[in-house]
């Protein structure tokens, strides 16, 4: 694993409420280049909705969002993927119809040079553009391991392709940081494999990747460092060793199961 650098992303005491309900309270974290860090809790803790908070979803009530240095805690999601954060989202958010190279050239959109009167008029480069797209989208999918299905209808691909082709989407605007929900959620121990080494992989290109993830041996094996929410709060922070043996944790969300399953990943 990597050790962190100059942080990328710098959450600092972030909050939001939702009808006099604190659903996220005050909560700090950065992430470096090439680090992979993990945001962890039971049900109801906060990670998506601090996801949302980060990524211009929401915008917070308290605290700030830095991103390569700068403040960007009022931009919304474009305009953050434009500057160089990106996510993936709990559930698939694919365009069934399309194919899979058309999916992740949509994701490519914001690195196009677009114009309305070009593509009215079929201008050379707008073609020379979408060839371009093609191509990127094709390396994408290379990338990812999913060649194999680039012309194929996103409907007729296996779940566990389908959750690294959002990834792969989500590449495709070239971020420095990534935001993976649940990355892993309904894969089964193959496809959850390959999700793992793919974040590995993506992290170790430098791209600052944090992760929301129920899968405690994935979590465990791939974390840098964990982040552990309650009720919305900061219950406690480090890495994978120090999270699985913290008697706060073990209490409030890892219980006898996962702390098994935890004591598995690293044994």
């Amino acid at each position: 694993m990597n050790a962190p650098n100059t942080p990328l992303l710098a959450v600092e005491e972030i909050g939001i409420s939702f009808g006099g309900v604190k659903a996220v309270d005050h909560v700090s974290f950065t992430a470096s280049p090439g680090e992979v860090f993990s945001i962890i809790g039971p049900n109801g803790a906060g990670k998506t909705t601090l996801f949302n908070l980060v990524s211009g979803v929401y915008q917070p009530k308290t605290g700030s969002v830095r991103l390569a240095g700068d403040t960007v805690t009022a931009l919304g999601p474009n305009r953050l993927a434009a500057r160089g954060l990106s996510r993936t989202f709990q559930n698939l958010q694919v365009f069934f119809r399309m194919s899979a190279r058309e999916n992740v050239m949509v994701g490519r959109h914001l690195k196009e040079k677009r114009g309305l009167l070009a593509h009215l008029l079929a201008l050379p480069s707008t073609g020379r553009q979408n060839r371009e797209s093609a191509e990127h989208a094709d390396r994408l999918l290379a990338r990812v391991g999913l060649s194999d299905y680039a012309d194929t209808a996103a409907s007729n691909m296996p779940y566990g392709a389908l959750k690294r082709l959002e990834i792969a989407r989500a590449l495709a605007a070239e971020p420095k940081v990534l935001l993976l929900d649940e990355p892993a959620a309904g894969c089964n121990p193959v496809e959850t494999e390959e999700i793992e080494r793919l974040i590995r992989k993506i992290a170790d290109e430098g791209v600052a990747v944090v992760l929301v993830e129920h899968d405690m041996k994935l979590v465990m094996r791939i974390s840098d460092r964990i982040l552990v929410l309650d009720q919305g709060r900061m219950l406690a922070e480090g890495g994978a060793a120090e999270i699985r043996s913290n008697p706060k944790v073990i209490e409030a969300y890892l219980g006898t199961h996962g702390t098994r399953e935890a004591n598995l990943a690293l044994d």
